[in-house]
């Protein structure tokens, strides 16, 4: 799952509206937009304000852990 589905699963599950995290966090909400769709990256200092404001670690939006900590398998490239 891409760091935008993971942010977007997390807003819709509580209740939040884009705008909402936007103010939250500190960024429009055209970047929220943006990171949602997948135009866009967010950058470190995003991400971990994104994980504060969530609850979750970073490694779990970058979708490198699942919600239990657990590694996930990575694609071979």
């Amino acid at each position: 799952m891409t760091i935008g589905k993971r942010i977007k699963e997390l807003r819709i599950e509580k209740g939040l509206k884009q705008w909402e995290i936007a103010q939250r966090i500190g960024y429009s909400r055209s970047i929220v937009t943006y990171w949602e769709n997948g135009e866009k990256r967010p950058t470190s200092e995003a991400v971990i304000a994104l994980a504060d404001f969530f609850d979750v670690s970073a490694d779990y939006l970058l979708g490198r852990v699942d919600e239990a900590g657990k590694p996930l398998a990575r694609e071979k490239t």
